[in-house]
């Protein structure tokens, strides 16, 4: 069966200290999107138990899917046995998928075994895909000619004024949306702040915020159906 990786920080805390992990709704949604159709993996830089942002559980208490995503029995074992980085074979999968939440700007931007990942499933023509500030992970991801993932490209995340609004700009070591103009791609927002969007270009798929989890994961189903 045709599989998708789902890639989780294991970092806990940010650049203050303060509590941090993969954020539950980017994870939620997305997997009982794809789930049906396609085999869904886990996989993180240490290895083993995820950690979660805390405060996703309160602030998603009333959403169905993460209800159902904390309580689910298989997908609370995928969590907590998460494969290292390290050990993920390319070959195994169809797309990646980047889970946001604050956690991932803390590990995932630097640890050589994401970046090595990252540019691997890039330059085999695999689809590369994230949420909110799960791009963060795709910074050091190259072509086959050493040239930023990003250039060139047209892709979003989790903006400069959303960082803002949610009071977390002190919270993380860069800002994603600079990183990403500096790495030359073309960042677009939506019209509003936590407004939905999704961006396709080519085989890169990233989506600006919470609200963008669902809208992702049925952009890059579309997109692994048309290649199937």
């Amino acid at each position: 069966m045709p599989s998708v990786l789902f890639v989780l920080t294991s970092a806990d805390k940010t650049v203050t200290g303060k509590p941090a992990g993969w954020y539950l709704p980017e994870a939620a949604h997305p997997y009982y999107l794809i789930n049906p159709h396609y085999n869904v993996e886990f996989a993180s830089p240490k290895g083993g138990d995820a950690p979660i942002d805390k405060s996703s559980i309160d602030a998603f208490s009333n959403d169905e899917e993460s209800v159902k995503f904390l309580k689910d029995p298989v997908v609370k074992s995928k969590i907590e046995h998460t494969k290292k980085l390290s050990e993920v074979n390319v070959d195994e999968y169809d797309a990646i998928f980047y889970v946001g939440g604050h956690g991932p700007v803390m590990d995932l931007p630097t640890d050589p075994d994401n970046i090595k990942l990252v540019s691997q499933f890039w330059t085999s023509g695999k689809i590369v895909s994230a949420v909110c500030h799960g791009p963060a992970a795709l910074v050091g991801g190259v072509d086959g000619s050493g040239k930023s993932i990003f250039a060139g490209k047209n892709t979003t995340g989790f903006s400069n004024e959303e960082e803002s609004l949610f009071g977390t700009v002190e919270e993380v070591p860069f800002s994603l949306e600079d990183k990403i103009v500096e790495l030359g791609g073309n960042f677009l927002k939506s019209d509003k702040a936590y407004g939905v969007k999704v961006v396709v270009d080519g085989q890169l798929i990233t989506g600006a915020n919470p609200a963008s989890a669902g809208p992702v994961a049925e952009a890059l189903l579309k997109v692994l159906q048309s290649r199937d």
